[in-house]
């Protein structure tokens, strides 16, 4: 008898957690389904004016939204130092400033320049004099007046000369001096510096007194006639990018104003980050582009068929995308959907296998969304 008692005190027991167990799933489940399904009065229904509509299979360009700045080729960007160094007399120049090529940068000073004017004057005359000499003996060989020994000592050293004026020449037009124009009554212990490149500068690494050795840069230049947009793109991408492709370029501070290129180069090897570097050229400069300004650019893609509804069937919650599906007249469902492109107020559902002869909620669904979150809310 006593176990008997055990047995159906035991099956009370199991019973009871086995309805609270069913009770707690129950609530679970209606919990649930009151977080996706919103159901409407007759004048909730009216008031929130919802209209619906099917997916409907559409021609639709895709837009590639990417980010980059702007960039200047290497060839456009010229650092300028003193080959042979020299104290700073006096400059200018100051960032910004625009320069054309041939314009005097910069004024330098240095003993060393006045003593290469004088080797190279010196040079001179002794060229001319061991000129004289080498043709004298060849006169004098010719008539077997001198030996073949004394002709080779005076055509050695004709040619020594000759080698070494031409190497003071090359260094003064080195530092700017032309050799040509030198003179005894034009030494001078100063240099100037000029522009190579038409643009502008955009920096200045010294001041006026300082020494400056050749490998220091003086100033540093930019041609922006040929200035482009580099833009990163990831693997994924590439492959719908081509060369001639229109790209528009805006930035943040002023998103209204579009500018027109179109891409020159598409990089050939990923990063890291497994993307790359495509370059774009403006058709038409704007001074307002400088390197290294931030830009914003949209590349539009080839039209594809997609299944499409209204962008204004999309709702946004939790970082998450979802449309209200009508069940009944005044009975919604939402659904989460992945977007794709968005052209012109349409935008791709790509998840549209779940929707497919569904009526989708093109008007009103943030009213559903609204009264959706406010039952969750008195709960």
């Amino acid at each position: 008898m006593k176990n008997l008692g055990y047995i159906i005190v035991l099956a009370v027991l199991v019973g009871c957690g086995s309805k609270t167990e069913g009770t707690k799933n129950e609530q679970v489940a209606t919990k649930t389904a009151s977080e996706t399904l919103v159901s409407l009065t007759k004048a909730q229904y009216a008031n929130a004016e919802i209209l619906t509509n099917e997916l409907e299979l559409k021609e639709i360009s895709s837009v590639l939204k990417l980010n980059g700045k702007i960039d200047v080729p290497p060839q456009n960007l010229v650092s300028v130092s003193v080959p042979m160094g020299g104290y700073l007399k006096s400059t200018e120049m100051l960032p910004g400033k625009l320069v054309k090529k041939g314009q005097v940068l910069a004024i330098l000073e240095d003993q060393q320049y006045v003593r290469l004017q004088q080797d190279y004057l010196l040079a001179k005359v002794k060229l001319k004099v061991v000129e004289g000499e080498y043709q004298r003996q060849r006169e004098l060989n010719s008539s077997k007046a001198s030996s073949d020994k004394i002709l080779q000592l005076a055509e050695g050293e004709f040619h020594n000369a000759k080698i070494n004026l031409k190497a003071l020449e090359e260094n003064l037009e080195l530092i700017g001096i032309n050799p040509q124009r030198l003179d005894e009554s034009k030494i001078s212990k100063r240099i100037t510096v000029t522009s190579p490149i038409n643009g502008y500068v955009a920096k200045v690494n010294a001041n006026i007194g300082k020494y400056l050795t050749p490998s220091e840069v003086l100033f540093e230049l930019v041609n922006v006639a040929d200035i482009h947009l580099n833009i990163s793109v990831f693997e994924k991408d590439l492959a719908s990018l081509v060369i001639g492709q229109k790209v528009i370029a805006y930035n943040n501070s002023n998103p209204e104003k579009k500018y027109d290129s179109e891409i020159i180069l598409i990089g050939h090897s990923l990063s890291a980050d497994k993307n790359t570097e495509v370059h774009c050229h403006f058709k038409k400069y704007d001074k307002t582009l400088v390197p290294g300004m931030y830009m914003n650019a949209e590349i539009e893609l080839k039209s594809k068929m997609a299944h499409t509804i209204s962008e204004n069937a999309i709702v946004r919650y939790g970082n998450k995308d979802y449309v209200f599906v009508s069940m009944s007249k005044t009975n919604f469902e939402m659904v989460p959907v992945t977007v794709g492109s968005i052209e012109n107020g349409v935008v791709e559902i790509v998840n549209f296998e779940d929707l497919k002869g569904q009526s989708v909620v093109v008007n009103g669904a943030y009213s559903l969304l609204m009264k959706l979150k406010n039952a969750e809310e008195e709960e």
